[in-house]
């Protein structure tokens, strides 16, 4: 099987991995801290953090079992961008802070969008050809 660690994979990897850290760390403050403010927002912050923990995780690993789960992930976190984007736009009072995913991510120049895309991409290119 084609490996999701090699080439292109290790950025791949590196920058969900950088997400992970930083919509980890920051829905963790606002919890904590703020949690009254927007508590949407923050949890969604969380889960987003959550999806991106085993983007990165399941891309890293590899394996047949992991590159389902990293499927899986990548579609949730397309989904959520774009609902919680749409909805960021359509209805702003209900997002009083900013979530990672608000505006379809353009607080993080729209990586947050892009790199679902560009997961599902990398699993599909590293896949097993069927015959």
């Amino acid at each position: 099987m084609p490996d999701t660690r090699s080439g292109p994979g290790r950025l791949l990897i590196a920058v969900y991995g950088l997400f992970a850290v930083a919509a980890s760390a920051r829905s963790g403050v606002q919890i904590a801290t703020r949690f009254a403010e927007a508590p949407v927002a923050y949890l969604l912050s969380a889960f987003a953090a959550v999806v991106y923990v085993v983007a990165t995780v399941t891309l890293a690993v590899g394996s047949r079992a992991s590159r389902r789960v990293a499927w899986v992930s990548c579609v949730v976190e397309l989904v959520g961008v774009v609902v919680v984007g749409a909805v960021s736009f359509l209805k702003p009072s209900w997002f009083p802070q900013a979530t990672v995913w608000s505006h379809f991510g353009s607080g993080y120049l729209l990586i947050p969008l892009v790199l679902p895309v560009l997961g599902l991409l990398w699993l599909r290119r590293t896949a097993v050809a069927t015959a």
